[in-house]
Formats: structure tokens, sequence, C-alpha cells
């Protein structure tokens, strides 16, 4: 018999907050952290925008003996993970226990780095940990090492859709009895030179704001930072005392086959009601959906579409947090579950900087400010390049 799931510990760095508290007072105010660049050669961007974590001094969290091997990713997954840990509670049994991590760049800001040390300023050598600094199982290695995990290990790199893919394969190993809990969520930091003027040349990048759903949307803009999460078995969490925060109820993941980078309503209606299907519950159950929503044109007007034709044309409550967080790549749809706790708990996060909703974006789109709901389900998208798609479905604690 399949094992009931739930969240018992969430933690987060990112551009909102410093951790989960400040990150739900600012998704409830609908607080945009968009903003100018500060990071070395900004003048040579055309994109000068991005949403960062403001004023992060590595010192304050690591000794600094530990720094030279830990890229910034690392850095926001580790305190990030602490901070769930810490959450959960005692009892864990953190020597079986595993950390699953999404990403898409790794170490990227090492890797910048060092080019520039290699190539740039001709420098024949670099720092001997530079390649335990930025590969992309870092993070996890770090956490796993701090906390003593001894179970499954290992990092998810599937462009934008890592981070849902490492939750809910985390899921999947607690439901089938693999681990008695896990760690779980994403981790990136690519607000680097070399990681922008990439990005740059898709030609997908806002100037000057992210505004999903809205007619005068004109691109994403980039976040960094990181969230984790606990994943236990319930009856088992329960036993141990643990404060429950939501329960995962269902995962799918599947690919498009079709596209390099655009997205495919098909495939975005697949997913929806595969995991709704893995939930056991009918499309009128949810109660918000936090979309993909970057703000380029294709993506949202064909997420839009997908909604309308997976739960009607009077579906359910819909925002996308990248408009006030930024879209974080690897680690979004881990940033973007918080969003999808808060909404569980009364509050749904809403959509910033939205005058006006695009007429072929049509949804029950939250702007503003925070909107008060009973909501008894909720849904998390999230859609990569390669069509790669991964869905989550999340219920009550008390369920």
């Amino acid at each position: 018999m399949a094992r009931r799931v739930v969240i018992t510990g969430a933690g987060t760095v990112n551009p909102l907050g410093s951790n989960t508290g400040a990150t739900f007072d600012s998704l409830a105010r609908g607080h945009c952290a968009i903003g100018p660049l500060d990071i070395p050669d900004v003048d040579r961007l055309k994109i000068k925008i991005g949403a960062q974590v403001r004023d992060w001094r590595p010192e304050d969290h690591f000794e600094a003996r530990h720094l030279p091997l830990l890229d910034r990713a690392a850095q926001f997954a580790l305190v990030s993970a602490a901070e769930a840990l810490a959450q959960a509670g005692p009892g864990i049994p953190l020597a079986q226990a595993g950390c699953i991590l999404g990403t898409a760049g790794g170490g990227l800001t090492t890797i910048d780095d060092n080019y520039k040390t290699v190539y740039q300023a001709g420098k024949d050598r670099v720092h001997p940990l530079v390649v335990p600094r930025l590969m992309p199982s870092a993070p996890v290695s770090q956490i796993s090492l701090t906390h003593g995990l001894q179970g499954p290990c290992f990092t998810v790199s599937s462009a934008c859709s890592s981070s849902n893919h490492a939750i809910g394969l985390a899921f999947q190993m607690v439901r089938s009895g693999m681990a008695p809990a896990m760690l779980a969520g994403g981790a990136e930091a690519m607000l680097c030179f070399g990681g922008l003027k990439a990005w740059e040349a898709l030609r997908v990048m806002s100037p000057d704001g992210c505004r999903p759903f809205s007619a005068d949307r004109n691109g994403m803009v980039q976040g960094e930072g990181a969230a984790v999460f606990v994943l236990e078995e319930r009856e088992a969490a329960l036993a141990r005392g643990a404060h429950v925060l939501a329960e995962v109820l269902g995962f799918s993941m599947t690919s498009d086959a079709a596209d390099i980078v655009l997205p495919s309503q098909e495939g975005a209606e697949r997913v929806m009601r595969l995991a709704l299907q893995d939930a056991g519950i009918a499309p009128d159950a949810i109660g918000y959906i936090n979309a993909h929503g970057t703000g380029t044109a294709a993506n949202d007007r064909i997420e839009a579409a997908a909604i309308r034709g997976v739960f009607g044309d009077h579906g359910p409550a819909v925002s996308s947090t990248k408009s006030q967080h930024g879209h974080l790549i690897g680690a979004t749809g881990a940033v973007e579950l918080l969003a999808c706790l808060m909404a569980l708990n009364g509050q749904i996060a809403p959509t910033a900087s939205v005058q006006d909703c695009d007429p072929d974006c049509a949804l029950d789109l939250v702007v503003g400010t925070a909107r008060k709901a009973d909501v008894s389900a909720v849904l998390t998208n999230s859609f990569a390049f390669g069509g790669l798609s991964a869905c989550l479905v999340l219920g009550p604690s008390d369920r």
C-alpha cells in the first residue's frame, strides 16, 4: 500500500526573503524583488535587471575554511536545508534519509569566475577545489555531509522543471518506502555575466520587468536562490509530533517530444491531467494553480489555453509568482511551492505588475495583493526547454 507523504519543513533563501517567514510576507504583499543588477561587467549586458538575493554575506553563515568549497548556489541550498530541518524538528531518521535537488546551471558563478581567470586574466592555474565547487551535485553533497544523510542523494537537471522533478522524485521514494524521509528542492545562482549573456542571446528576456499574462508582457526576468523541503511518511511524522505543512497528493512528469524551446498545449494539458489522476482528485477540487507563467508571449498564451483545456473556462485562481521573485530556472519550482503552501493556508499570492490581462490569456488571475480563499488542493506547473514538464498536487495538512 502506498504511503501518504507530507511536508514537515520548509526553508529558503530567495530575492523575496532570507527565510520562509519573510518570503510569505513578501508574497502576500505582492512585493516585486526585481531591480537593477549589481554584478561585475553589468555595463556589458543589454539586460540589466534581475531578482537578486541582496545583501548576502556568506561569512554570516559559514566558517571561512568552508567557503572555498561553496559556490553561491550551494550556500543558498545549505542555509535553506538547515531552516527546513529545524522546522521539521527532531526525530527524523537522517541516516536513512536522502536529498534530491534541482539545478540547471550548477556552480555557474564558479565556472564564470574561473573562465575569466584562465582566458581573460591569462593565468595558468585555478584553485584546486574548483571542480568540487562547480559540480551540479555539490549542493546535495554538502547537505549530505552537513546533516549525515546516507540515503539516496543526487541532483536533477532538467532546465526549468528541475526542482519540481526533484521534489516529485523524492515524493515517490517516500511513498514507495525506498526512504523514510527526503530533503528536496532546488538551488540556482546564474546571475553572472556569462550566464546572463547566454540568456540574452535567446531574446526572451525583458528589459523592464516580468508581467506574466499581461497584455504588455515582453519577456522573463532571471532570479536566484533556493528552497528546500522535508518530505516524510505521514504516520511517522505524526508519531514524532511533527507539524505537517501540507500533504503531497500527486505528481507527474512528461516530455512533449515536440520542440526544444517552444511549449506545447497538448503536453501541458497532459501533465496536469496525469498529476490529477495520480492524486486521485477531479479538476474541480483544485482551488489554486501556481502557473509556470514566465512572461514570454508564447509560454503564457499556451499555458493559459492548457489550463482552460483541463479546468474549463471557470477554473481555479491562478497566479505566477515569477513576477515577484523572477525566474529561478532550476530552483523556480521549489520557491513557487512556498506560494502553494501559503494558498493552502488561505492566502493566494498575486501576480505582480499586471495592469491589463491579455484577452488571449483569460484566467481567474490574482493580481495586486494576496487573495483570501478556502483552498482544498493546489497544483503547480513547471515547463522546461526540451518539452520537459513536471506537475505537483498538494493538499492541506488535515486532509
